[in-house]
């Protein structure tokens, strides 16, 4: 594994020479090669779900479908014309004694991301490094190997078509003693990504001499104000839940203004179609319990509140104030995604100032934390902290800068 890192560092210098349109050609093509070998890919992913049970929560992240695939060849397509976000200026200084300051945007180098039962990700991240000129390290997880290798290995094959070193894109062994290794790989990695749920990211965080920056856990909220709209609320709720309840944007708790306790059954109405069981505290288990099914409503515990179920499942909490759902929001949140449903241009005015978080949202669905669906071709992740990135992590997001200084022989007195 210490070799496969060594050999990445070392072909950082190989994609300096390559031209944008080179870049994107290979993107191109490697989208068309993933659709070729589309059965070879759904086969080693059968070999992994074959290894997981149904009912665990990252089966759905595992799973790759025709459809599935055929996205993430349309989210290459869309990095591939993407503008390079490499060599711009992004400020320029003369000074006084003629000296010329620049600043440019340029790689990191080599980044490392460790994720979890998500071969989506293979292909996510390869797009978006080659693209900005990074060469990535992929530290996949075991549940998900036999697709990981095949899909590195499609890249592989059209890099070789394209003559360009295939180390630029390396899967390291599934086993933890590649994440040690990487982890520790300061000098050879420049920055590491952790993907995956918080367990991982915490290790990633606590354990890692390369810098880190976080792609969080998603606990996100909703909250239900006094002058929200209830048809809006009803979508909304539906779809943050439900869409895909796998993904970090994904509904965890809903709160709701004491007011508004009365349209609680019709805004949760849609719910029960797809089983979603409800965690409610006294006040909105009582307005639920003549609506909602029985066997799906149960009552919160304090365990129910700042959990990312990942899964089925919500909680619901009745507040007195906007003020009341701030102040649980701030205790409970994961500073991903948070929503309010409101009329009140007060209340949003408020709700944006205030809450700290990557995503603030009013009147939309959670769901929407992507960087496909932010109009950045695809996303390396969402980062939750405030330094060098936050929120949906694309080709921007992949590069630092230095400074360009050039003059005619001034000297410093």
């Amino acid at each position: 594994m210490e070799n496969g890192i060594l050999k990445a560092t070392a072909a950082v210098e190989s994609l300096i020479i390559l031209s944008d349109e080179k870049i994107s050609e290979v993107l191109s093509d490697t989208a068309d090669a993933l659709l070729e070998a589309k059965e070879i890919v759904l086969k080693a992913n059968r070999e992994d779900l074959a290894r997981m049970d149904e009912l665990n929560p990252k089966y759905d992240r595992l799973k790759l479908t025709s459809e599935r695939i055929d996205g993430m060849a349309d989210d290459m397509r869309k990095v591939a014309v993407l503008q390079s976000p490499l060599n711009k200026i992004l400020s320029e200084t003369e000074r006084p004694n003629g000296m010329n300051i620049r600043k440019i945007s340029v790689p990191f180098g080599v980044i490392g991301i460790v994720y979890e039962a998500r071969p989506n990700v293979t292909f996510d991240v390869f797009s978006l490094c080659l693209k900005s000129g990074n060469v990535c390290l992929l530290k996949g997880g075991s549940d998900a190997d036999s697709s990981n290798r095949v899909l590195v290995s499609i890249i592989h094959d059209v890099l070789r078509k394209h003559s360009i070193n295939v180390d630029v894109c390396t899967l390291l062994p599934s086993g933890h003693e590649s994440t040690t290794a990487l982890l520790q790989a300061v000098g050879y990695v420049d920055l590491v990504i952790p993907r995956g749920s918080s367990s991982l990211i915490n290790y990633v965080r606590e354990n890692s001499r390369v810098p880190v920056i976080e792609t969080g856990a998603g606990i996100c909220h909703t909250y239900f104000d006094k002058d929200g709209d209830k048809d809006n609320g009803r979508e909304i709720v539906n779809n943050a839940k439900t869409r895909r309840v796998s993904v970090c944007n994904a509904l965890d708790c809903l709160i709701i203004h004491h007011d508004r306790l009365s349209d609680l059954p019709f805004i949760c109405g849609k719910l029960p179609d797809s089983n979603v069981i409800i965690y409610a505290d006294e006040l909105s288990f009582v307005a639920l319990s003549e609506y909602y099914p029985s066997s799906l409503l149960k009552p919160a515990s304090p365990e129910s509140y700042g959990t990312e179920f990942l899964d089925y499942k919500m909680s619901i909490k009745t507040v007195d104030s906007i003020e009341d759902a701030l102040k649980h929001i701030s205790a409970n949140s994961s500073k991903h995604s948070e929503c309010i449903v409101s009329k009140s241009e007060d209340a949003l005015q408020m709700f944006f100032q205030r809450v700290d978080a990557a995503c603030v949202y009013a009147n939309v669905s959670t769901a929407f934390t992507d960087g496909a669906q932010f109009g950045l071709g695809a996303e390396i992740g969402i980062s939750t902290q405030k330094t060098h990135a936050r929120g949906p992590m694309a080709l921007q997001e992949l590069t630092t800068y230095k400074y360009i200084i050039t003059g005619n022989g001034q000297i410093r007195s």
